[in-house]
């Protein structure tokens, strides 16, 4: 019996849409303005993780959408902050207020750190590391 694979020039091509570049996928950047996003939220934050408070070159910086793009966020200003790469993945497509309920240090230093972001984004932030607090405080 031959393998699958022996017969590969009987397959025919299916027809695909042309694939887009990767800048004009879904809200996706050309990577110079991905960069000057990232350097102008580096400093804003201080050159911190806005989750841990870790001080962190640049190298190991990763930009984080507050507002999820899954969740409808913009790659905006406002909605861009720095985060090392186990706070990005720990954080992942949670909705800001889930994270910081779970995680309220987090939270704390998100409204430390994060300078730039959007009032409403601070405001959320700021309601649920005091919802969190108290409930760990009654518990």
């Amino acid at each position: 019996m031959t393998a699958f694979w022996h017969h590969h020039h009987l397959r025919r091509a299916l027809a695909r849409e042309p694939r887009l570049e990767r800048f004009e996928r879904r809200d996706s950047l050309a990577p110079t303005v991905r960069r000057a996003l990232k350097t102008a939220a580096y400093r804003d934050c201080d050159h911190r993780c806005v989750y841990c408070g870790w001080d962190m070159p640049y190298t190991d910086a990763t930009l984080d959408h507050v507002q999820p793009i899954a969740r409808g966020g913009r790659s905006q200003p406002g909605n861009l902050v720095v985060a090392c790469g186990p706070c990005n993945r720990l954080k992942a497509d949670q909705h800001p207020q889930d994270f910081f309920s779970r995680w309220p240090s987090a939270g704390e230093n998100f409204i430390r750190y994060a300078r730039a972001v959007n009032r409403t984004l601070k405001r959320t932030a700021r309601r649920a590391v005091s919802l969190a607090w108290a409930a760990a405080e009654a518990a």
